[in-house]
């Protein structure tokens, strides 16, 4: 096995609610802009999104109808200035099977409302 081992330093913490209608992975790069996080990090979230898709792996994308497929945990690193952003998720859809992946960005409109904590991650 090898390791590798990174050091960080992170900042502030805060809690973001998204509404209906607004796209996740874009509500959150916008969040991390208006707070003045450069870089932030995932640290738990959950909330609703009309439909999802995922995608796994080797690429491939998996859509999962609703209404209000639920997020039942999530994590994610986001870059509002370089426009990155990698959110993954597990979800549960309708009929209680659950499914993980990475988000795809502007695919996934919340539902009701999905509520993020974010924490500032700071330069080394």
């Amino acid at each position: 096995m090898t390791a590798v081992l990174t050091e960080v330093r992170t900042g502030r913490l805060a809690t973001v609610r998204l509404g209906p209608n607004q796209d996740l992975v874009e509500g959150l790069q916008q969040a991390a802009a208006e707070l003045g996080f450069e870089r932030a990090l995932i640290r738990s979230g959950l909330g609703s999104l009309i439909d999802c898709v995922i995608e796994n792996s080797a690429g491939q994308q998996r859509e999962l109808r609703g209404p209000a497929v639920e997020i039942l945990t999530m994590l994610g690193e986001i870059s509002p200035e370089a426009g990155e952003t990698r959110v993954s998720c597990v979800v549960g859809e309708t009929s209680g099977a659950v499914n993980a992946g990475r988000i795809v960005p502007g695919r996934n409109l919340v539902c009701v409302t999905a509520e993020v904590v974010l924490e500032e991650l700071l330069a080394a």
